[in-house]
C-alpha cells in the first residue's frame, strides 16, 4: 500500500473513532436518563459499554500497528543504505578505467583505483604523492574554471588519455577549511587517436604543376632538343613525386597534376620545397633555367575542391610572379620560394586583350571612378592620369578619388592647372554620393582592399577592375570584372601606357598626362635601374613622343630642402645587417616618401643587396619601406609584417607597434629569410 493510501485509511479510522466514541456517550445517556430503570435501557447502557471497549481495542491496536510499521520501515532503510554503500564502494573499485580524486588546490592524491596506479606504473596505491608526479604538468585550473574536460591529451607511457573531471561539492551546511575535492575519469584514446592520426596524414591533396617558362626554353629548337628538354623536366619532377610516393601527369604542353598525401605535403612544407630550386639546374640549349610555379589544395571536403584550390592556387603562384609554391586550403593561403627573378609571360596580343576589355568597361559605364592605395605616389596617380585620358577619348567622365595628396603634391597641381582636369578630383566622401549602379571603379597600384584608399566607395561599387604590377597577396581583391595584374611591369603607369598605344592616338594625349606617365616609370624603376625590361623602354619611348619632358619629369621627383636634410639624417642612423641588408630607423616621425627615398639612397652603398627603413609615421603608427638590388626579395620579408608589393620595393604598416618592437619584427623576418 503506497503512502497516500495509508495516508486515506487513517483519516477515515480516526472520523470512524471519534463517531463511535460520541454514539457510545450518546447511546449511555439514553439508556439511563430516558429509560431509567428498564430492560431497554440496561441494554442501551450494556451496548454503549460494548461501543466503548471496542473503541479502545482499535486504538490500541492503532498503536501497536504503527510502531509495527516503523520498526519496519526503519530496518529496511538500514538495509538500503547498507546496500548503497555496498554498491558505492565496489562500483569505485571495479570501475572500468582508471579513476583519481585529489586536492584541487595541488593535485595531491586523495584516492585513487587500481587502473589509474596501473597507467602511471605505481605499484600499490601512494596516497603521499600528487598528481602531477605521475603525470608532469598536470594541473588542476580547467576544473578550477568549470570546464569537465582536460585542454588536451595526456601521453603517459605511450597511451594518450582524454580526462574528463568535475569538483565534488560539499554540503551547503558543511562547513571546511580544507580544499575541495576533484574526480577524474581517464579514458584511453590511444587507438582512437593513431585512427584519426592516420586520417588526417592520408587525406588527398591535389596540386597544378605549371612550367613558367617552357615556350622561352623551347623556343626556336628543333623536335629533337624540344623534347629533350621536356625529358630533363619531367625526370626531375616524376622523382621528385616517386620521393613522396606521389603521382603527376601531364595534361598539358607545360602543365601536369599532382596527387599526393597530406602527410607528404607536411614535408615539404618543412623542406620549404626544394623542388623549386632544384628545377633550376634544368637548362635549355638557348640558356633558359626550368621554373615552376606548384599551387596545392588541401582540407577540401572532396577531390574536386582539392582540384579546384590547386588551380586557384597555381594561377596565383603564376601572378606572383612564378618559381614558387602556393597552398589553399578553406581559409588561407600559404606561400613558399618566390625568391627567383620573375619570368617575362607578357605578350602584345595580352595587352591588346585587356586595352579592347577596359575600353568595353568603360563604355558601358555611366562613369568612371579612378582610385589608388593610401598615400598616393606618382605611379598610383600617374596611372590615374593616363585611365582619365582614355576614357576622355571614350566620351565617358572619369574621375580621380584620393585623399591624401601630400606624396604627389606638384603633380596633383599640375594636372589641376590643365582645363581637362579643373574638376577631376573628389575625396572617396563626394564619390560615395556620387556612384550608381553603372559607376566603373577602376583600383591601380594596389591589388589588396586592405591598402585602397576607402573601402566604402570598393563595397559600394558593383562594377571594379584591377590593374596593377604588384605581385598578388593573399588578401587580393575578388570578383573584380577585370583584372589587369602584372608583376612583371616595372609599374602601373607602364601597364597603362600600353593600353593607351592600343586605344588611343598619339595627339590624344595631353603633355601634362605624358609627363605623369613617364613620372610614375621613372619612380618606380629608379631611373631605369631596376625592374626595366624592353617593354618598359617601349613604354618610355612612346611617351617621349606624346610630348612628355624629361625636365618636368625631373621637376616632379624633387624634393625640398627639408625633406632633403630629413633623408640624411636617416642615412647617418642606418646599420649593416647580416652584410647585405642595410637598416635605418630613425626617432622621429618621416613622411612615407622621405623614408622610400632614403631606403633608394641605401642601395647605394657597396655590399647591400637591400634597404630597409623603419620610422614613425607622421600621422601615427610604424611603418617599413624595403628596396633590393640583389637577389634578395623584399616583398617577402615585407610579407611576414603583413605587407606587400614587388621583389624590388615592398612596404608594411605596423600600426600598433612600437618603433622598436617593429624594428625587432624586421629583424626576425630577414633572419627568417636568410635563413
Amino acid at each position: 500500500m503506497n503512502k497516500n493510501i495509508h495516508r486515506l485509511t487513517d483519516t477515515k479510522i480516526g472520523i470512524f473513532q471519534i463517531a463511535l466514541g460520541v454514539f457510545a456517550a450518546v447511546t449511555f445517556l439514553v439508556g439511563k436518563l430516558a429509560l431509567g430503570g428498564t430492560t431497554a435501557g440496561l441494554l442501551l447502557m450494556v451496548l454503549a459499554a460494548v461501543e466503548l471497549a471496542s473503541m479502545i481495542a482499535m486504538l490500541v491496536y492503532l498503536k501497536v500497528s504503527v510502531r509495527s510499521r516503523r520498526k519496519e520501515l526503519s530496518s529496511y532503510i538500514e538495509s538500503l543504505a547498507y546496500d548503497t554503500e555496498s554498491a558505492k564502494s565496489s562500483t569505485l573499485l571495479s570501475f572500468p578505467m582508471p579513476m583519481a580524486v585529489f586536492r584541487n588546490d595541488d593535485t595531491r592524491l586523495v584516492w585513487g583505483n587500481g587502473m589509474f596506479f596501473d597507467i602511471c606504473g605505481e605499484a600499490g596505491t601512494r596516497l603521499d604523492a600528487k598528481v602531477s608526479d605521475f603525470i608532469p604538468g598536470f594541473n588542476a585550473e580547467w576544473i578550477a574554471e568549470g570546464k569537465t574536460q582536460y585542454p588536451e591529451l595526456i601521453d603517459v607511457n605511450g597511451h594518450k588519455y582524454r580526462v574528463h573531471g568535475n569538483t565534488i561539492h560539499r554540503d551547503e551546511n558543511e562547513k571546511s577549511d580544507s580544499p575541495a575535492m576533484c574526480v577524474t575519469y581517464w579514458i584511453d584514446v590511444t587507438e582512437y587517436e593513431k585512427i584519426s592520426a592516420e586520417y588526417e596524414a592520408s587525406r588527398p591533396v591535389a596540386g597544378i604543376l605549371v612550367i613558367d617558362n617552357y615556350e622561352e626554353m623551347t623556343k626556336n629548337l628543333p623536335d629533337r632538343e624540344k623534347n629533350d628538354v621536356r625529358d630533363a623536366i619531367e625526370d626531375k619532377l616524376f622523382a621528385w613525386a616517386a620521393s613522396r610516393k606521389g603521382t603527376i601527369r601531364r595534361y598539358d604542353r607545360d602543365r601536369y597534376i599532382v596527387f599526393m598525401e597530406k602527410r607528404d605535403l607536411e614535408y615539404m612544407k618543412h623542406k620549404k620545397f626544394p623542388i623549386i630550386q632544384e628545377m633550376h639546374s634544368v637548362e635549355s640549349p638557348n640558356g633558359f633555367s626550368a621554373s615552376i610555379s606548384l599551387g596545392l589544395g588541401e582540407d577540401a571536403q572532396n577531390m574536386a575542391e582539392a582540384v579546384q584550390f590547386a588551380d586557384i592556387a597555381a594561377e596565383l603562384a603564376l601572378s606572383r610572379g612564378g618559381d614558387q609554391a602556393v597552398i589553399k586550403n578553406r581559409l588561407n593561403f600559404d606561400f613558399f620560394g618566390g625568391r627567383g627573378g620573375e619570368v617575362e609571360k607578357r605578350t602584345k596580343v595580352r595587352s591588346r586583350v585587356m586595352a579592347n576589355t577596359v575600353a568595353e568597361l568603360i563604355k558601358d559605364s555611366s562613369q568612371v571612378f579612378i582610385m589608388g592605395h593610401r598615400y598616393a605616389d606618382l605611379d598610383s596617380l600617374g596611372a590615374a592620369v593616363g585611365l582619365c585620358c582614355l576614357s576622355r577619348k571614350l566620351g565617358v567622365r572619369a574621375n580621380i578619388v584620393v585623399n591624401d595628396t601630400s606624396s604627389a603634391e606638384l603633380l596633383v597641381s599640375m594636372m589641376k592647372a590643365v582645363p581637362e582636369y579643373k574638376n577631376s578630383f573628389y575625396d572617396t566622401r563626394e564619390a560615395i554620393i556620387r556612384s550608381d549602379g553603372r559607376t566603373l571603379l577602376v583600383i591601380v597600384d594596389t591589388n589588396r582592399p586592405e591598402q585602397i584608399e576607402d573601402t566604402e566607395l570598393l563595397n559600394a561599387c558593383s562594377r571594379v577592375a584591377v590593374i596593377d604590377h604588384h605581385r598578388v597577396s593573399a588578401t587580393y581583391i575578388h570578383n573584380a570584372a577585370l583584372g589587369f595584374v602584372e608583376p612583371y611591369a616595372s609599374s602601373t603607369c607602364e601597364l597603362v601606357t600600353e593600353l593607351l598605344q592600343e586605344t588611343v592616338d598619339i595627339t590624344d594625349i595631353i603633355k601634362s598626362e605624358a609627363d605623369a606617365l613617364l613620372a610614375g616609370i621613372v619612380l618606380d624603376t629608379k631611373n631605369f635601374t631596376i625592374r626595366t625590361g624592353e617593354r618598359t623602354f617601349d613604354a618610355a619611348s612612346y611617351l617621349r613622343r606624346s610630348g612628355a619632358d624629361p625636365i618636368e619629369v625631373k621637376k616632379l621627383l624633387q624634393s625640398d630642402m627639408s625633406d632633403t636634410i630629413r633623408k640624411y639624417r636617416i642615412l647617418q642612423n642606418a646599420e649593416l645587417y647580416r652584410d647585405v641588408v642595410a637598416i635605418a630607423s630613425p626617432e622621429d616621425p618621416v613622411s612615407r616618401i622621405v623614408a622610400a627615398k632614403a631606403a633608394d639612397e641605401l642601395l647605394n652603398i657597396s655590399g647591400v643587396e637591400a634597404s630597409i627603413v623603419v620610422a614613425p609615421g607622421e600621422n601615427g603608427g610604424v611603418f617599413a619601406s624595403a628596396r633590393s638590388i640583389g637577389e634578395l626579395n623584399v616583398q617577402i620579408i615585407m610579407e611576414k609584417l603583413g605587407g606587400g608589393g614587388n621583389r624590388s620595393a615592398a612596404a608594411a604598416q605596423l600600426t600598433d607597434k612600437t618603433a622598436e618592437e617593429a624594428l625587432e619584427l624586421v629583424h626576425t623576418a630577414v633572419d627568417e629569410y636568410l635563413g
